[in-house]
């Protein structure tokens, strides 16, 4: 009778363990209240997060194919562009507004997490500088795709945006603790010493913050990461204290930009003025306005007289951002600099900091081109990316890449938005 029993015995034991197992896994994992008491489990409750914050990309395309390249996807998604602008923007400055209201609400149906994924990003936090003039929705994204709690977000608005648009960025800030507008907004000219200026605000604000920053990072609102920020911490610390960005002898046609002196109105203009030569006549190096700088490197543009006199005089030039930062980065004493010599180089293909496609490079890879053809559309010479182009931006070492556009193509940034959170909590590919 005993021996008839067992069967049924065995099988009563494994069903009592499979619920205990079910009980202890669902237990703790109330996402809400890891947040209000800082007990997040994330190696007990990665599943039970990653259901609750998952940012999949809606529609029916297969984001893990267009990443791997399958061109029958990436055409099938490159088609439904044709139809983008039947494309309503989700949230508006408006709604944001109204939205934000209820700040724990918002973060919530946003899907922001709000806890550090592990000791490492936590006791290395990043100030990110944010330079934006319209497109509340884009600049949402970006803030929710590079946010972590231990780091800290200085905006810049600029003055000549609509009212509504300033309300909205700000009502979004005043849901975070580490999200702030700069304390002084710029009135931005394109090419002019603006650009520049309003990142120095925010540089100086976030000197001025109680959070100790390892790096700084600036973005504008036609970024998106390619990074995860355990990812981005990891690349930050192998540069072991040096700067990262563009900085290459310029070509001949650039150099009247600082050779000349520039006036400023409604936009920029040349002068038949020619300037003097910078402090020390140190030599000038051609780059981008995108950058990765060390936190002693933005301390010494307000405590060197040299840094402070090289930025006087290159504020009556034609497009600074595109020479400053990278001739800064080769001044000897300047922190986290790179040697003058040649060797030293860099091109924005080699730099971490940001990944552009620019027209006149793009063509066949076989035939010497560095990257293919942009599948999205041009501005300025400048890849908006398509859906085709996130094969090979995935495959680049780079923090940031830009341009992005929802208008443009949504299906590329809402892919990126899956890929980086599954990432965020798993650590690989999908």
């Amino acid at each position: 009778m005993l021996l008839q029993l067992i069967p049924y015995l065995a099988c009563g034991c494994i069903i009592f363990f499979c619920y205990v197992v079910f009980q202890y896994s669902s237990s703790g994992c109330d996402l809400d209240n890891a947040i209000q008491t800082g007990d997040v489990n994330i190696a007990h409750c990665r599943d039970h997060y990653y259901k609750a914050l998952n940012l999949s990309a809606s529609g029916r395309k297969n984001c893990t194919k267009i990443i791997e390249g399958d061109l029958e996807e990436v055409r099938l998604t490159l088609l439904e562009n044709f139809h983008i602008k039947k494309r309503k923007v989700m949230t508006n400055d408006t709604e944001y507004i109204k939205l934000t209201k209820d700040c724990t609400a918002f973060k919530k149906m946003k899907k922001y997490v709000l806890f550090s994924m592990s000791n490492e990003e936590r006791n290395y936090p990043i100030a990110f500088s944010m330079v934006i003039h319209n497109d509340i929705e884009m600049f949402e994204r970006l803030l929710r795709s590079i946010y972590a709690p231990q780091n800290i977000y200085c905006v810049h608005v600029d003055r000549k945006s609509p009212d509504t648009f300033h309300q909205a960025v700000r009502a979004i800030a005043s849901c975070f603790d580490n999200v702030f507008v700069a304390s002084k907004l710029e009135s931005v000219v394109y090419a002019s010493w603006s650009r520049v200026q309003a990142d120095i605000n925010c540089m100086e604000d976030l000197l001025n913050s109680t959070v100790e920053w390892k790096y700084l990072i600036n973005t504008c609102g036609a970024d998106f990461p390619l990074k995860t920020n355990a990812e981005i911490v990891t690349a930050l610390k192998s540069l072991r204290e040096k700067n990262s960005m563009e900085s290459e002898a310029p070509p001949a046609h650039k150099k009247a930009r600082w050779e000349y002196h520039f006036e400023v109105k409604d936009n920029i203009a040349r002068t038949d003025v020619r300037k003097g030569p910078p402090p020390l006549n140190v030599p000038i190096y051609s780059g981008n306005a995108y950058v990765v700088l060390t936190r002693e490197f933005v301390k010494s543009l307000f405590d060197l007289d040299f840094a402070r006199d090289f930025m006087n005089w290159a504020k009556d030039t034609y497009s600074p951002d595109e020479f400053l930062w990278a001739s800064l980065h080769r001044v000897p004493w300047i922190p986290g600099s790179f040697p003058q010599h040649r060797k030293y180089d860099t091109s924005d293909l080699i730099a971490l900091a940001r990944l552009v496609k620019w027209g006149g490079h793009e063509g066949d890879i076989k035939n010497g081109a560095p990257y293919s053809e942009c599948t999205g559309k041009h501005r300025r010479d400048v890849c908006v990316y398509g859906s085709g182009d996130l094969h090979w931006l995935l495959q680049q070492h780079h923090l940031f890449a830009n341009k992005f556009d929802p208008q443009v193509d949504d299906h590329v940034i809402q892919c990126l938005e899956e890929h980086l959170r599954f990432k965020t909590f798993y650590g690989n590919n999908m």
